[in-house]
């Protein structure tokens, strides 16, 4: 056989990646390849791939001493992706949420930080920080299916707010009336005071503390 048509010949190595560590993602499945990828020596970066779920590795047949030193980086790296962080575009994905609920339950600590991590944008010299989630905690909440939940919640404490924001303008609409009516604030407060139909209310929802 000539040489050229050896070279031809491909080596290839396949791990498939399990659903305990894709989480059903593709996203998260890309963030998986690109962690392994960051193992590997810069010529070999890119002879690993990803295909419907499964990383290939695949060199030309002069390459072995490379592949083989390549196989054993991946297969040690694919010990503990289950255990890779999740990042934020990965999270995403995963629950099916929006950057701004993401921001908004990180905030309240619905969504737990399992810390940061600093990378280097590429071509760029300026660095960006994230948090990361653990995936077994990001695991829990896709099967309890809690993301719904906190729609609602959310959306209730909107209306909420909302009413209280309308209560508070309408009170200081008649306090300022009286005000400019009276001979004094004091006076002008009591006045408003008695006719009010609705400060019990206030006083009730906590609204005047």
């Amino acid at each position: 056989m000539p040489k050229e048509e050896k070279n031809d010949i491909e080596l290839i190595r396949t791990w498939t990646l399990p659903s305990a560590a894709t989480l059903g993602s593709s996203v998260r499945a890309k963030g998986i390849l690109l962690e392994i990828r960051a193992r590997l020596p810069t010529p070999s970066k890119k002879s690993l791939i990803l295909d419907a779920g499964t990383l290939v590795l695949a060199m030309s047949a002069n390459a072995k001493p490379e592949f083989q030193a390549a196989v054993g980086m991946v297969s040690s790296g694919m010990k503990d992706i289950e255990n890779f962080p999740v990042i934020p575009r990965e999270i995403q994905d995963i629950l099916t949420i929006k950057p701004s609920e993401r921001h908004r339950w990180l905030a309240d600590g619905r969504l737990p930080s399992a810390g940061t991590r600093t990378v280097r944008l590429a071509g760029r010299a300026r660095k960006i920080t994230f948090h990361v989630f653990d995936p077994r905690v990001v695991e829990d909440l896709l099967d309890r299916g809690v993301v719904d939940q906190w729609r609602e919640e959310d959306a209730m404490a909107a209306s909420e707010n909302r009413r209280r924001a309308a209560y508070k303008a309408k009170l200081t609409r008649l306090l300022k009336k009286r005000s400019d009516s009276a001979s004094s604030p004091q006076a002008g407060l009591e006045g408003a005071t008695a006719n009010l139909a609705d400060w019990e209310e206030f006083s009730r929802d906590g609204l005047l503390r």
